[in-house]
């Protein structure tokens, strides 16, 4: 019915997050329909970024250096580190401009079920990164799952021998939430995270 290149485009589409084989169908249609005014300029981009990106080994986010420009930046807090888990949180609290310190990218959380152990993170550099660099919080700002608090608790216990403080985000009901809308969990935690006002 179909060639076997476009047939390669939809199966390779098919494997993004988020697209099935009919979502990635409908995207090769779309991209075939805008060839000049999309497909080709996205080939070329995505061909660019693959040649161009790299992991920054200090706090493997992605940028077009290494080191990267975050951990180039002498503005930043030099004590303060934000632990996430993958490059997608990192970017997101950048986005809110909250945060001024570093940043360490653990690649994921420990999982027993999939095999996933300090080794296959970032944990072991995480650890030599805070006994030689004068860290004096550690912020754990991962996902709210059993996987990423799994995580936390085993980070908390490896960082005590650290003279870090180490902190968690907290967890509960987001500003502007419906009490009605929030899931059981959001609510046992924002209970268990109450404050004296």
């Amino acid at each position: 019915m179909i060639g076997s290149e476009l047939q390669i485009l939809i199966q390779l589409l098919a494997k993004l997050p988020g697209l099935g084989p009919r979502s990635a169908r409908r995207v090769a249609l779309h991209l075939l329909k805008y060839r000049t005014e999309l497909m080709l300029p996205l080939s070329e981009a995505l061909n660019t970024t693959a040649q161009t990106i790299k992991i920054c080994d200090t706090c493997g986010n992605l940028d077009t250096q290494n080191p990267c420009h975050i951990c180039i930046n002498n503005h930043r807090e030099l004590g303060l580190l934000c632990i996430v888990e993958n490059v997608a949180d990192l970017w997101a609290i950048e986005r809110s401009g909250s945060f001024k310190g570093y940043y360490h990218v653990l690649g994921g959380t420990l999982s027993a079920l999939e095999g996933i152990g300090p080794e296959q993170l970032k944990i072991p550099a995480l650890l030599q990164r805070v006994q030689t660099s004068g860290i004096y919080e550690i912020i754990l700002a991962l996902n709210a799952t059993v996987e990423g608090q799994t995580t936390a608790y085993y980070l908390a216990d490896a960082l005590k021998t650290t003279n870090a403080k180490v902190t968690a985000l907290a967890h509960g009901v987001p500003l502007g939430g419906e009490l009605d809308y929030l899931d059981d969990g959001t609510l046992t935690a924002a209970l268990g995270a109450r404050r004296q006002l």
